[in-house]
């Protein structure tokens, strides 16, 4: 039996296209910012940790359901709005979104 082995770019080559064509730039996006928001996850977590609240207690905070806290921590769904709210919720006192080589905008 002859198996052929391939690097995980060379797969994505395969099924997305290579770097640069629509399709692997849509997908490369939707890594990185997957990679953000789970980032974002776990600074919730770590703040409400340190604040010893459960997600329960955030939620109600925040007025979502635990399950919405656990998807956020999760990095699995959170609208620029809900993460706005969670982080008054726990008492950021100001924000500022990194765009990059456009510069930093304050959020609050």
């Amino acid at each position: 039996m002859n198996v052929e082995y391939r690097t995980l770019d060379e797969m994505i080559d395969l099924h997305l296209g290579k770097r640069g064509t629509p399709v692997r730039e849509e997908f490369e996006q939707e890594v990185k910012d997957g990679i953000e928001t789970y980032r974002l996850g776990e600074a919730v977590r770590e703040a409400r940790k340190k604040q010893n609240l459960t997600q329960k207690q955030l939620g109600e905070r925040v007025g979502v359901g635990e399950a919405q806290i656990s998807k956020i921590e999760s990095g699995k769904a959170a609208t620029f709005g809900t993460f706005n709210r969670v982080f008054r919720a726990l008492g950021a006192t100001s924000g500022t979104l990194d765009l990059g080589s456009l510069g930093r905008i304050s959020l609050w």
